[in-house]
């Protein structure tokens, strides 16, 4: 089989040459402002964020539209929207979980790109823990949102799967569980209409190491070859550069990152 490049692979891994380029989508803002202790100034992070689009960065997601008594480092979200100066073709982006959030992002529709994501977990204790939810009640509640998106006209492109290499509370995650959670995803987008065209893969807890990212990306495009992946990489061991060569050896050309290493589950 070949992926929409013409580049062979098999279920052990790709057949080819290392990518020519590949696309950095920087989350430091948004996922470092909101775990780091402060308060930090909107002035500063809006610094932040005008000094990363003149790296050659040309995606940053810049904040997080959230209950601010949840997330307190992004209680002033509206304001560092509407305070930096955006860099031209640098996409930024910002990240919500309701339609609360989403209104709010709409708001500022002229600084920043919008999309929509069917949001998954491999792990149930992960998603039980962080979104006080079940698998079932989680795929409902994407259902619900990705409708959401659609009424509102803001696309939805991408599937992502949180803990898709392991998990601290519930242990190992395989790949065939992660293929099974994307089929979900699948049919959720097939039921509301959308075309995906991203899976994106986080190790959340750090658990990936080089064998686990060949393994899954390996199953992952055995099943879905044409679709694009992008890899979300913790260092939480230490490995997250070796995981990333290991993403770029079986031909992605998509990884997010944080600058200086802010955040992280």
């Amino acid at each position: 089989m070949t992926d929409s490049r013409g580049r062979g692979f098999t279920r052990g891994g790709w057949m080819a040459d290392l990518p020519n380029e590949v696309e950095i989508r920087e989350e430091g803002p948004r996922e470092g402002f909101q775990i780091e202790p402060g308060p930090i100034a909107s002035a500063d992070k809006i610094r932040l964020i005008e000094a990363l689009a003149q790296t050659g960065l040309r995606h940053i997601q810049v904040c997080s539209f959230v209950n601010p008594r949840l997330v307190p480092g992004w209680a002033d979200a509206d304001d560092v929207v509407a305070g930096f100066r955006p860099a031209p073709g640098v996409h930024y982006v910002g990240l919500w979980f309701n339609d609360k959030g989403l209104d709010r992002a709409l708001a500022h529709s002229d600084k920043l790109t919008l999309s929509g994501s069917i949001a998954l977990s491999a792990s149930d204790a992960f998603t039980r823990r962080n979104l006080h939810r079940s698998h079932a009640e989680n795929l409902e509640a994407m259902r619900k949102q990705t409708r959401l998106h659609l009424s509102k006209n803001v696309l939805v492109r991408r599937i992502g799967v949180m803990a898709a290499f392991g998990c601290n509370s519930q242990g190992d995650i395989t790949p065939a569980q992660v293929i099974s959670i994307l089929r979900d995803g699948f049919d959720i987008a097939d039921e509301c209409g959308v075309a995906i065209d991203n899976i994106s893969l986080s190790d959340t807890m750090g658990w990936a190491t080089p064998l686990r990212v060949e393994r899954l990306l390996g199953e992952v495009r055995s099943e879905w070859p044409h679709q694009r992946i992008t890899l979300h990489l913790h260092d939480t061991r230490g490995l997250a550069i070796a995981n990333a060569m290991a993403g770029l050896r079986m031909g992605v050309t998509k990884f997010d990152s944080t600058v200086g290493g802010l955040g992280g589950c």
